[in-house]
């Protein structure tokens, strides 16, 4: 009775540990592991059976398909998820691609984002391609100058927005002076290579209406934030019915903290359409022989840079 014990034990512990490779993404070969765990092929081969079973049932009752496949080519099994909500080799590609173009983390910190992703998302037989074209590019990453890690500290930030606590931060300004300051934090975005905290000011006179209320906003880049303290007290705003975390996020495409504006140009230029997305709280309102007349709300100066950028291709009318 103690052996048939040990025996089915055993059994256990083999295929969950066949099972630890497959959800890692490798491809099991029977041979190989038939002689690891001092059986006959023919028990591996139950042992597959069993988990083809397992996965099947599991997909009944979780929604999630999971298939064990044998492969010729690769000489063994390996596991391939047919759920629709996970991303697909192309999609994980796609997104490895922008993770490293967007420069948003030190390299220590992307390295392990992009390799979780190759791990999780691409097929196995098309792992060592994706992987190498993946490994060149983030082999030449570029990171940002500042070389600061602080993507442990962006959960903390983001619940204290969602519980709508008070945050008193450190803040590193250009010219490397530092301010000390008691914010509304109501948003985290990124734009350009660096992540930006949204906030209110807890004391700032404010004199520019949105939806209905006086609001100044402020961004504070959060790589320069060197010391933050979520306080243990709520701050009721009056604008708390109607704010939209969307309208904002549409009226600070520049990333620069200050009043809302609204403002009125005349585009002489083609591309309408990136003008467009490039302040996407924005609407056309007419069209002359010279260009597109169009209306755009925006936060802060960010927008006169731009207008400098664009030349003659760009009029103010109403700033």
């Amino acid at each position: 009775m103690q052996n048939d014990n040990f025996n089915q034990g055993f059994k256990y512990y083999r295929v969950l540990k066949i099972y630890g490779k497959l959800m890692s993404g490798e491809v099991v070969n029977k041979s190989e592991e038939a002689r690891a765990f001092g059986v006959t092929e023919r028990t591996f081969q139950r042992d597959i059976e069993d988990l083809r079973c397992f996965f099947a049932d599991d997909a009944d009752d979780s929604g999630i398909r999971k298939e064990l496949v044998y492969s010729r080519e690769l000489n063994g099994y390996y596991l391939v998820n047919r759920d629709t909500s996970m991303l697909n080799g192309s999609e994980t590609i796609a997104l490895c691609k922008i993770l490293l173009e967007s420069r948003a983390f030190t390299k220590e910190e992307m390295a392990p984002i992009v390799n979780k992703l190759l791990d999780c998302c691409v097929h196995p037989k098309s792992k060592k391609e994706v992987a190498d074209c993946i490994s060149n590019e983030l082999y030449c990453y570029i990171e940002p100058n500042h070389r600061k890690n602080f993507i442990g500290c962006i959960s903390d930030i983001s619940k204290a927005i969602s519980e709508r606590k008070y945050m008193k931060i450190r803040y590193l300004r250009h010219g490397d002076s530092e301010t000390e300051r008691v914010i509304k934090p109501v948003g985290i975005m990124f734009s350009e290579f660096y992540f930006y905290l949204s906030a209110f000011a807890d004391n700032m006179n404010n004199s520019v209406s949105f939806n209905g209320e006086d609001v100044f906003l402020s961004a504070y880049r959060v790589d320069r934030i060197q010391q933050f303290e979520v306080l243990d007290r709520n701050f009721d705003a009056p604008y708390k019915d109607r704010f939209d975390e969307r309208e904002i996020r549409k009226r600070i495409s520049f990333m620069c903290g200050g009043k809302l504006r609204r403002i009125k140009f005349l585009y002489k230029g083609k591309d309408v359409e990136s003008v467009l997305d490039r302040f996407p709280a924005s609407k056309i309102v007419g069209r002359t022989d010279e260009g597109t007349v169009i209306i755009a709300e925006v936060f802060g100066d960010g927008y006169d840079t731009w207008v400098r950028s664009q030349g003659k291709a760009v009029e103010v009318l109403h700033n």
